[in-house]
């Protein structure tokens, strides 16, 4: 999908033909020069004046689905009255750019004739009371609009409005259940369809074992000179990596026809199967696809939609588990890794194909896998959990590093980071506010724009940062309850 965002201006006929003939230039010349720099198109759509107008507007972009979502802004006094009946039925992401045209107070020029002409510092506060009073989510980003740092506001809110259009598309395939006994990775699927639109339905292991039987070897060959183009080949096995190009296909191809972004799979049920999928989950990753392990369905349409949310429309985010800790003093350190499932997006170098013994699960063989360790940078880790009647999106800050150690024997991606507050601190505030040990890592999306996804699904977040201490965390979270309590 090629996705844009309509810019509309507000105003009203008190200022005559000639005024509004003025806005709508200017509204289409900042559209036009906002779109070089802003990582989606921004299309003109209207002058609004009138309640017809804007209702009619947002009718249309709430059925383009090619819409991702409004910006407005009012460059004259636009009367908010006339903007109810479109903003309570508006079903799309909303973000208000408070600015105006001109940069500077032209000292030699203003009149009254300016001043009736640049009025946004006025309509911008009418049109502010609007959206407070109706209680709408919406994204206030104030500023010159030819600033470099308003359009990485404005870009960064439009990713983040990408991944609400990909989240009421989002479809996923679990192959088979949820690991046994796992309380975290469970959820109201019914819940979750109705608030972010995800359809989350099984289907059999033999299914895809059906499928993986029509692949010929033929489209085996194409898949490793891929694989062999991509990564550092450090085995002789190349049987495994063969199995896994038949599974990558064969998952694929089921994904793709079921218009379905992301996957979930476990060790327990391997049925036909000779290998848990590893490095053919990798590489479904590395094109866009969600994963999440243990039958993680949530996970892994989060991992699908932060993708969609990164640079490229597939940035470094990944499924991730915190595994162990390096707790000496002054050097303490979270290690993240999974049996064989991380995202290569997430590579400081190029990552290698190993095969190895796997000591858990069903797997007849030894599965292939990518093996690499993670960039140095800033990032996140995020996890949306199922709290019984809402849902929760909890992020917390890291730092990731280079691995402090070589760790030769441990054939698994793996990416080590400092956590905020610090790491004993983190745990204890991830852990009371009940994150799961599944996470989304990700170097590209900020946790401004988590904020900003969550605010727009209308759910729960929670955001564990350098200031964060447990007493406040307890104290937000008690009052959160109190609040969506209500709310329900």
């Amino acid at each position: 999908m090629k996705y844009s965002f309509w810019f509309v201006v507000g105003s009203q006929f008190l200022y005559g033909p000639e005024v509004l003939d003025t806005v709508a230039k200017r509204a289409e010349e900042m559209a036009a020069k906002l779109s070089e720099v802003l990582p989606y198109p921004l299309v003109y759509k209207v002058t609004a004046k009138t309640n017809k107008e804007i209702a009619d507007v947002v009718k249309e972009a709430n059925y383009d689905d090619s819409c991702a979502g409004i910006i407005t802004w009012c460059h004259t006094f636009s009367p908010s009255k006339m903007w109810i009946n479109g903003l309570v039925n508006l079903q799309k992401p909303w973000c208000h750019l408070a600015t105006q045209y001109n940069k500077e107070i032209p000292n030699d020029e203003i009149d009254m004739d300016f001043m009736n002409l640049n009025q946004a510092a006025h309509g911008d506060r009418e049109h502010g009371f609007i959206g407070a009073r109706l209680r709408m989510p919406r994204k206030v980003i104030a500023g010159y609009w030819q600033d470099a740092k308003v359009h990485k506001r404005l870009g960064d809110w439009m990713k983040a409005a990408v991944g609400v259009a990909v989240s009421k598309s989002m479809k996923v395939m679990r192959f088979g259940d949820n690991m046994r006994e796992v309380a975290v990775t469970e959820g109201d699927k019914v819940e979750v369809q109705a608030k972010l639109g995800w359809q989350v339905n099984t289907w059999a292991v033999g299914d895809l074992v059906k499928v993986m039987n029509e692949v010929t070897e033929a489209e085996i060959d194409v898949l490793v000179e891929t694989y062999k183009a991509s990564y550092d080949i450090a085995t002789d096995n190349m049987a495994a990596i063969r199995y896994q190009a038949k599974e990558e296909i064969a998952m694929k191809k089921m994904l793709d026809a079921e218009g379905c972004k992301a996957f979930s799979n476990t060790f327990q049920d391997l049925y036909g199967m000779e290998q848990l999928p590893g490095l053919a989950s990798q590489h479904l990753m590395a094109q866009g696809y969600g994963y999440g392990g243990e039958g993680d369905w949530k996970v892994s349409a989060m991992t699908a939609i932060m993708k969609a949310m990164g640079e490229n429309g597939n940035g470094a985010s990944a499924f991730m588990e915190d595994y162990t800790y390096h707790l000496v003093e002054g050097q303490e350190y979270s290690l993240g890794a999974h049996m064989l499932e991380v995202c290569p997006s997430l590579a400081g170098d190029k990552p290698r194909i190993e095969t190895h013994h796997l000591g858990i699960g069903m797997n007849e063989k030894d599965p292939a896998r990518l093996v690499f360790e993670g960039k140095e940078g800033d990032a996140i880790v995020v996890s949306l959990i199922d709290m019984g009647g809402r849902l929760r999106l909890i992020c917390q800050d890291i730092h990731c590093v280079k691995p402090i150690m070589p760790m030769p024997n441990l054939p698994v991606a793996r990416v080590m980071w400092q956590a905020e507050p610090s790491l004993t601190e983190g745990v204890e505030c991830w852990i009371t506010a009940g994150g799961a040990h599944h996470t989304v890592l990700s170097y590209d999306v900020t946790a401004e724009q988590m904020r900003d996804w969550a605010r727009m699904m209308d759910i729960e977040f929670v955001h564990i940062t350098k200031d964060t201490t447990q007493e406040a965390l307890e104290k937000e979270l008690f009052l959160n309850d109190l609040a969506w309590k209500l709310k329900a």
